[in-house]
């Protein structure tokens, strides 16, 4: 299934009227399911494509994101009271986003083509050709790379991908838990021997996430128990009953040197990457797309194509500050244990700030476009 930024960018190009189409390489329903959080931000503006009812349906509603250092709370950031209709982390695998977001698609018009890999493409002043690798050839008047942090359209267009890489791997895996994790917030534990996320999900399940120096390709339900045990709760052990599904990745902190190069466009993780670290990958990529319908589409009508600069204008500043969020929140968690005791002391004395809570809060759901995280 083709990923949330371009099925969102597609389906808000056919609300428009434009005619549009999705190539994607994967064969359908072959996408893992990494994203799980969908942010108060992001369904403010899937309204303008009438999802986030639908989404809401969907999701599981968590008001309340804690860090723990074992069974102590260092600071928990409440979204109940921010200023929004969606006052609270909707807690929804990425599979049914994407679900959604692709039958608003087609409710639409839009079509998508799979599997098919782009193989090569050229522009010129009235359109751009994209090869495919079956031989196939497509003409349109804009092409928009959303095909991941590996993006052929952002290396074929030349596009510099600056930034560095995380040295610990990621697991990753959705699984059934009994015992000390609540079904109402998300948590991020702390230990010295590295963190690891518990966040409910719809039906019974919960996501974890842990930086691991080297992560299992498929982890188990024993190397699953083990994080727990030796990063989770003490008091009331949580205990993995089954895996789900499961797997490994590696972090970078990127962003495209540009957006656009000519007709051709960059958007979601093809445009940034960076840490999981408070949910924001799978947002950006969306409210990525959503900024850049209302130009792509003043584009085909006619207006100079410079407007399509204005989403770069946007968008980009708005990718480096949930990258520098992202990566101090990642720095934080993963001190080395003899810096471990001073950040728990820094943190408790910042959970007592209200400023500071309502500003991480606000930074999260994505409510605020300038605000940065304390040094």
């Amino acid at each position: 299934m083709p990923g949330p930024t371009g099925l969102a960018l597609a389906a808000a190009l056919a609300a428009r009227g434009a005619a549009v189409t999705i190539i994607d390489r994967q064969a359908e329903g072959a996408n893992t399911s990494r994203a799980a959080v969908v942010h108060a931000r992001t369904l403010e503006i899937l309204e303008q494509i009438g999802v986030a009812d639908r989404l809401n349906d969907r999701g599981l509603k968590c008001g309340t994101f804690s860090i723990r250092d074992r069974d102590r709370t260092l600071m928990s950031v409440d979204f109940t009271h921010l200023p929004t209709r969606y006052p609270y982390t909707l807690m929804v695998s990425q599979a049914v986003t994407e679900s959604v977001l692709l039958q608003r698609l087609e409710e639409l018009g839009g079509r998508v083509l799979r599997p098919c890999t782009l193989a090569g493409m050229s522009q010129d002043s009235n359109g751009v050709d994209a090869l495919l690798e079956d031989g196939r050839r497509l003409r349109a008047r804009y092409l928009v790379g959303a095909d991941g942090m590996h993006s052929s359209v952002r290396e074929l267009a030349g596009i510099g991908f600056s930034g560095k890489s995380y040295a610990q791997s990621f697991l990753l895996a959705d699984v059934y838990l009994n015992g000390g994790v609540p079904r109402d917030q998300v948590i991020l534990y702390f230990s010295p021997a590295g963190l690891v996320v518990v966040a409910p999900l719809p039906g019974g399940v919960h996501r974890i996430v842990a930086t691991v120096d080297q992560a299992p390709e498929a982890p188990s339900a024993a190397d699953i128990q083990a994080l727990l045990d030796t990063r989770g709760p003490v008091r009331d052990r949580a205990l993995v009953q089954s895996v789900v599904w499961g797997s490994r990745f590696h972090v970078h902190h990127r962003v495209a040197d540009h957006y656009r190069s000519g007709r051709i466009l960059l958007a979601g993780d093809a445009a940034h990457v960076h840490s999981p670290a408070g949910g924001q990958g799978m947002n950006a990529g969306i409210q990525d797309a959503i900024a850049l319908s209302g130009p792509l589409v003043a584009a085909l009508d006619g207006a100079d194509s410079a407007v399509l600069d204005q989403y770069s204008a946007e968008r980009r500043p708005a990718a480096e500050r949930v990258v520098t969020l992202a990566d101090r929140l990642t720095r934080v968690a993963t001190v080395n244990r003899a810096l471990s005791p001073v950040r728990n002391a820094m943190l408790r004395i910042l959970s007592r700030s209200q400023p500071f809570q309502r500003n991480l809060a606000t930074q999260l759901a994505g409510l605020t476009a300038g605000a940065t995280m304390g040094r």
